[in-house]
């Protein structure tokens, strides 16, 4: 009895492997397409080191931008950390649906944080500590109680100028200033055109400069 014939099995695709790079992208927020686009795949797919890589390179840059935001007096920076990890771990939960449609995965990273700062301002508004937005402030050189109280001032008249700018111009600046993107970067952040970061930063820091001279910061 001759043996029946052996069905041939269709194969399967291969899944390419992701392999760490060597050197990881520095934690400065200088993270491109080609940076990211390699961790984010693989991600998606589950891999625990491309996952690992992936936190490793976001991390610093979610916590200044959250920093950032909510930095002052009614917000500390434990808050701000706490909302950072929320946003890593939001960023990791939105990985398997996320599709490439030719941008910067730094646009659903910048949107998510966006919304976690916004759920946490709300948070503590029911509280009504009634916080607002600032830039972190510079550490102190002493601890003599002027010098405290004179940056305390500072940082408070500062804030209350950055306020005044529209809610793209602080964006802007918080992702140029602080988080340290090049205007390339944060125009994919933002879904807008590279031009236009540059001219509204310009205005952003023309009206800033305008209003410090009226105050006489």
């Amino acid at each position: 009895m001759t043996a029946p014939p052996k069905t041939a099995r269709t194969a399967e695709p291969e899944v390419p492997g992701y392999t760490s790079p060597e050197t990881l992208p520095r934690a400065s927020g200088r993270l491109t397409k080609e940076d990211l686009d390699p961790m984010v795949r693989a991600a998606g797919r589950g891999d625990q080191r491309a996952i690992d890589d992936l936190l490793h390179v976001l991390r610093p840059v979610v916590a200044r931008y959250c920093r950032a935001r909510m930095g002052g007096r009614d917000l500390s920076y434990l808050s701000a950390d706490d909302v950072a990890q929320d946003v890593c771990m939001a960023v990791l939960k939105a990985l398997p649906d996320y599709q490439d449609r030719g941008g910067s995965f730094l646009y659903l990273v910048h949107a998510i944080a966006a919304n976690k700062v916004a759920d946490a301002y709300r948070s503590v508004a029911r509280d009504r500590s009634d916080p607002v937005p600032e830039l972190p402030e510079r550490p102190l050189v002493g601890n003599e109680p002027e010098s405290h109280a004179l940056n305390l001032d500072l940082g408070a008249r500062l804030t209350e100028l950055v306020t005044r700018l529209t809610h793209l111009q602080q964006e802007i600046l918080t992702l140029r200033v602080i988080v340290g993107l090049s205007a390339a970067e944060t125009a994919e952040t933002l879904g807008i055109s590279p031009g236009n970061v540059r001219v509204t930063q310009h205005r952003a820091l023309s009206k800033l400069r305008e209003m410090a001279q009226g105050q006489d910061l």
